[in-house]
């Protein structure tokens, strides 16, 4: 991949009109996540080992991998008056944005809350869905190179917006170092458990349960590859949300938004981690110029420039297309996670937007509020599943049951066209219990 024109700054610059364009954007989507053969094997050896053995491999693992050194769950369980403890123990300012954040959060999801529904036909029959809680939802949390107090009002909130019984949440802490921000932010979401595991082994813990830890019915919230590779393998026994790629963003400009706004914007997501990537298109050739001498010019001002540097050099990209419909074309051929409209008049856009995790619409929007507390959920679909997927909601922690309800009459409505289609898949037993029912 080419470099761009800015001195010091290694990023592909592509455009629509090159005859290698194709290849090349297929190239710069590829991601594989899924696991190789050892990362499996010594996942499925973890899961078998928790499955047998309950706290006691916990414990194990947790001594081993997080360099540890406890002698039983009890040093690994966190109550609700350490959470309390951690809220309480924060400066002011973090208390109050915390809150802030939930809140916002919290109001957003209630949104969301769907309603049971039924409705009666001429002759009686009874038809609708109910709506209902998961009885416990596995929370995971990051605790490796950052924490993330984001992700637990994010996965948690929603959870008890849709009425879950019990949220139980795990984080790792290597060397054992805790963090009063991931913490508090349990507090404030109502999560009811904390245990401090992390990896595959807490993912196994979650799905098939301990002499301390609850088995839980569906497990949400990213990981590194061991937990995304364990998700996969308990998906059956529990239900899990998806299985995250890294972050994304991908801005679309029209030239006029401040280069230094875009240039921030980009490194917010690079600087995520190595496998990070963020793309800009604009049909504004000098435009995507000045946003890379931007970008060239502020990345030594950033903490964690080297990983900026390289997830930009290995996934980054400056595109040039032709027009508007082009740029949109290349929207829904990305699918990204987070997309920016940063143009004049967004929503006159967004109709055409058919694959996008989360849309951010307009200049003032920067991408990073949705992390943090504009509302909606910043647990979204990456890797283009967005093609497919939504971002997590309060519908990911509740089931809808059908409800069939048929009158003496309905059952004898119902019963010749039931008799009819089950005779004709040879299920006799299917017709004549339908046929009973019928009434002269």
């Amino acid at each position: 991949m080419s470099e761009s024109p800015a001195d010091g700054l290694d990023i592909a610059r592509l455009a629509t009109t090159d005859a290698d364009f194709e290849a090349r954007l297929d190239d710069l989507l590829a991601w594989e996540g899924v696991s190789d053969a050892e990362v499996q094997q010594r996942v499925d050896e973890i899961l078998a080992a928790v499955k047998q053995h309950g706290d006691a491999a916990l414990v194990d693992y947790s001594n081993r991998l997080d360099r540890l050194s406890v002698e039983s769950m009890a040093e690994l369980t966190l109550g609700p008056d350490r959470l309390r403890q951690a809220y309480d123990s924060l400066p002011a300012i973090q208390r109050q944005a915390l809150a802030d954040a939930a809140e916002r959060i919290r109001r957003y999801h209630e949104h969301q809350k769907p309603q049971s529904w039924q409705y009666t036909e001429e002759d009686g029959t009874v038809l609708g869905q109910q709506v209902t809680p998961l009885d416990r939802a596995g929370i995971y949390v990051p605790g490796g190179k950052a924490a993330y107090p984001s992700s637990v009002l994010m996965n948690a909130l929603p959870a008890h917006v849709a009425g879950v019984g019990e949220i139980v949440m795990v984080v790792p802490t290597p060397d054992g170092v805790l963090n009063d921000l991931v913490l508090a932010a349990a507090h404030l979401a109502g999560v009811d458990h904390v245990f401090t595991i992390g990896g595959a082994q807490a993912v196994a813990a979650l799905a098939y349960g301990t002499e301390s830890v609850p088995r839980v019915d569906k497990i949400v919230g990213p990981g590194n590859i061991y937990v995304a590779t364990a998700k996969r393998a308990v998906f059956g026994r529990v239900g899990i949300d998806m299985i995250a790629g890294p972050s994304e963003i991908l801005v679309v400009s029209d030239g006029q938004t401040d280069p230094d706004w875009l240039a921030m914007d980009l490194f917010s997501q690079a600087e995520h981690d190595e496998d990070a990537q963020a793309i800009l298109v604009s049909w504004d050739a000098s435009h995507l110029d000045a946003v890379a001498e931007s970008m060239a010019r502020q990345l030594p001002t950033l903490e964690r420039e080297e990983i900026v540097r390289a997830s930009l050099a290995a996934r980054g990209a400056l595109i040039q297309c032709r027009d508007r419909d082009e740029a949109l074309a290349l929207i829904n051929r990305i699918a990204p996670e987070h997309l920016e409209l940063s143009v004049a008049e967004p929503e006159s856009w967004v109709s055409g937007v058919r694959h996008a995790g989360a849309i951010f619409m307009g200049r003032y929007t920067a991408e990073a509020l949705g992390d943090y507390c504009a509302g909606p959920n910043h647990v979204l679909p990456t890797s283009g599943t967005a093609r497919f997927s939504s971002p997590l909601g309060v519908y990911d922690f509740q089931k809808r049951s059908s409800l069939i309800q048929c009158s003496a009459k309905g059952a004898s409505s119902l019963g010749p066209t039931a008799s009819v289609l089950a005779r004709g898949e040879s299920l006799t037993a299917h017709a004549r219990s339908a046929e009973y029912r019928i009434r002269d």
